[in-house]
């Protein structure tokens, strides 16, 4: 998945449905847009929802008060909710945020029939639940710390000074009057307008929280273009064009031949352009290239590598598809895929030299050249640190001191009291069995990769079995800390090294750093980065910070992806963004082209 590390809620009964917008009922000829996610969604909570799916669908339903250009590269940011860009002073510790009157939430019954406004109380209200200990938010490292004033916040989730309270007034945080927002921080960041338009700013109701507790990520209530339709859990979910939209008219500027038609096509125009999303849930590989290829889907991103070969050819299209009008777009998205292994696991976990011993040979036993070769067609590159290239703070000349060398990953383990018994596999240091057990997917993708770490570890004497679940499930229980070991990737949210690192920071525990690593001297290098800009002195930092990783072995870096995308010759105004996961709100259908090719 883009393992995107974030437990599911609980659903009662199979659907939750909306119902119809009868303008949309009425439309004549329904401009339908037809995806697929390669895993489960997860709650449909902005405070919560950390997967790709879940955030996909959120980032068109919840409102963040800036969002990204749609064709700018490099990426630039724009005020979505907002009249224009924050107005910043203070050296950068103070902003003045103006919301623009007359946007509000799309009709819910907990709104008791009555139009509910968007406000910045909203915003307010949205930003400290993040602080909430019972929505254990994977995003509170975006304010955690930065906020003036916002310890008041931090002390009561663990329940003293009387238990965490929303109507904590924090001097960080504070609403002027109806549309305007004051921001104040202990220090400079740099990434405050990226995080501002992260989805899980979005804007939530807080009578939405209250009518429906700890069940909201089951109805999402929002102010952005889309709403929900039907919803079949884990199968199928439909988003509709929100009626009651604000009139938003496309402006942005392309820079390329590409992007430059694209805007032509957009121009003047108002957002979304098609009236309906359907989703669907297609997990097994095969199942999502012939579903593109029987025309089921608009466009297909991320082409299993496995199966490329069903449509490409040396790297480039198949001429039949390309007789038809297919597209293929390559793009390097700003993701990472890894291995972790829980630090606190009392087989796997621990800073004592054994521990560590044991970790580094499993690194050291990952051929990431063959892995790249043999699994994903070529369509990757090695993952030298946590940074995909492109994001800010990423080093080019960096290189992991761990590369593959199974004499030496074997020496390690020998050295360290892992001795081979007579069935030629190892035991502890103690003389008890070593056998490790690696969480994966019930998928053909996750049987593909069991048979990787199967073949890895089989060469140092090490026994591995897999527990295969459900993506919810493996999610939920590595949130739990009873995951030793699995695999995951990530894709950036906001396209700064700190989206990164902040996977592997201490205090981020059980919420986004699942592997639990929590490493004093690590935490300080982060905290000190965190304080900076883009500079050579921060990348400096990064470096040390990836040189501690590797030495204490809490990730095995695999890969980052080059995704080959296919889109239909239908499909109008597609351009991937770097940091947005969807560009929803954008495409366009041409009816007539999909039905004379559809036939």
């Amino acid at each position: 998945m883009k393992l995107r590390l974030m437990t599911g809620v609980a659903v009662l009964g199979i659907s939750l449905l909306v119902a119809v917008s009868p303008v949309l009922a009425a439309t004549a000829a329904e401009k339908v847009l037809r995806v697929l996610v390669t895993t489960p969604e997860s709650s449909l909570d902005p405070a919560v929802a950390s997967d790709v799916p879940s955030v996909s669908i959120n980032e068109n339903i919840f409102e963040p008060m800036l969002r990204y250009d749609y064709l700018a590269r490099p990426v630039k940011i724009k005020p979505n909710t907002l009249k224009s860009m924050p107005e910043i002073s203070d050296g950068g510790k103070t902003y003045l945020l103006h919301l623009q009157p007359g946007i509000f939430f799309t009709p819910d019954p907990a709104f008791q029939g009555k139009p509910r406004e968007l406000t910045v109380e909203d915003y307010v209200y949205s930003i400290k639940r993040l602080y909430d200990p019972a929505v254990k938010s994977p995003w509170l490292f975006m304010f955690e710390g930065k906020l003036l004033g916002d310890e008041k916040l931090r002390t009561a989730k663990d329940g003293k000074a009387g238990g965490f309270n929303l109507q904590t007034s924090i001097p960080g945080l504070q609403a002027l009057d109806k549309y305007t927002l004051r921001i104040r921080l202990n220090a400079p960041d740099s990434n405050l307008l990226f995080i501002l338009a992260t989805t899980a700013t979005g804007a939530l109701a807080k009578e939405v929280v209250d009518a429906y507790g700890n069940q909201v990520g089951n109805h999402p209530v929002g102010t952005g273009p889309f709403m929900l339709g039907q919803w079949q859990r884990s199968f199928r979910i439909e988003l509709l064009a929100n009626p009651n939209y604000r009139k938003v008219i496309f402006n942005d500027q392309g820079i390329d031949e590409a992007s430059k038609k694209i805007a032509a096509s957009l121009a003047g125009q108002t957002l979304p352009r098609v009236s309906k999303v359907e989703i669907k849930i297609m997990e097994e590989q095969q199942s999502r290239v012939l579903g593109f290829l029987n025309h089921e889907f608009d466009y297909l991103e991320q082409v299993p590598p496995p199966l490329s070969g069903m449509v490409l050819d040396k790297g480039k299209l198949k001429p039949e598809l390309e007789k038809q009008g297919v597209r293929l777009s390559l793009f390097t998205p700003l993701q990472t895929y890894y291995m972790w292994m829980n630090m606190e696991d009392p087989v796997i976990g621990g800073y004592t030299p054994e521990k560590i011993a044991l970790r580094r040979a499993i690194a050291l036993s990952y051929d990431s050249k063959e892995d790249i070769a043999l699994q994903e067609k070529g369509l990757a590159m090695q993952a030298q640190s946590p940074l995909p290239p492109n994001v800010l703070g990423y080093d080019a000349n960096y290189r992991t001191p761990v590369q593959y060398d199974l004499k030496l990953a074997n020496a390690l383990l020998d050295k360290f009291g892992y001795k081979r018994g007579a069935d030629n596999y190892r035991t502890l240091p103690d003389g008890q069995p070593l056998h490790l057990q690696m969480h994966s997917l019930a998928s053909t993708t996750g049987r593909l990769r069991d048979e990787v770490w199967r073949k890895n570890l089989d060469a140092l004497g090490i026994h591995i079995s897999f527990k295969t679940d459900k993506h919810s499930e493996v999610l939920r229980a590595a949130r739990l800390g009873k995951v030793q070991m699995t695999e995951a990737n990530w894709i950036a949210d906001f396209p700064d090294a700190e989206n990164f690192y902040q996977l592997l920071y201490g205090p981020n525990a059980g919420r986004a750093n699942y592997a639990r690593f929590n490493l004093p001297a690590f935490n300080q290098l982060y905290e000190q980065a965190s304080r900076l800009g883009d500079s050579p002195e921060r990348t400096a930092l990064y470096r040390q910070m990836a040189q501690l990783m590797h030495g204490y072995t809490p990730w095995v870096t695999r890969i980052h992806p080059v995704t080959a995308d296919l889109i239909q010759p239908w499909l109008l105004n597609y351009y991937r963004h770097p940091v947005d996961f969807t560009n929803w709100r954008y495409v366009d259908i041409d009816l007539v082209g999909r039905s004379k090719i559809s036939k």
